[in-house]
């Protein structure tokens, strides 16, 4: 491997440390209420995100609470020897993407159906480092 290319695969692979993500799939809430939930943490710090989702009334706070803790495991599972606390994590992408939907039949008057469709989504979130080491 040449000297460039190496270089190029540490530096890529440093900067892939700074990041960790977690997914949430096929969860069984329309994509609508679970982005409700979404928006109010996007870009946050990782503290106050956990503060908000654990004091939020929303049935889709609880998993989105759930998942950020499996994503800040990940990215402690990459970094080691670094702490939480000097990495100064925060909510760099939250992502909800519709699903998979479940079409049902409900009987209506006059011997029609409506169709039912209970939808569910797929939750990204991505984490990152804001690391200001200054010498």
């Amino acid at each position: 491997m040449g000297v460039r290319k190496r270089e190029m695969a540490e530096r890529i692979k440093e900067e892939k440390k700074q990041v960790a993500f977690a997914k949430l799939n096929n969860c069984p809430t329309s994509p609508r209420k679970m982005r409700l939930v979404a928006d109010l943490v996007r870009g946050q710090k990782i503290e106050r995100a956990l503060h908000i989702l654990r004091f939020s009334q929303k049935e889709a706070a609880r998993r989105l609470e759930k998942l950020l803790l499996s994503a800040i495991a990940n990215w402690q599972a990459k970094n080691e020897d670094a702490s939480i606390e000097d990495a100064d994590l925060f909510i760099k992408e939250i992502r909800v993407d519709g699903g998979s939907m479940l079409k049902r039949l409900r009987p209506a008057p006059q011997g029609r159906a409506h169709r039912i469709r209970k939808r569910s989504n797929h939750v990204t979130i991505v984490l990152g480092a804001n690391n200001n080491t200054q010498s």
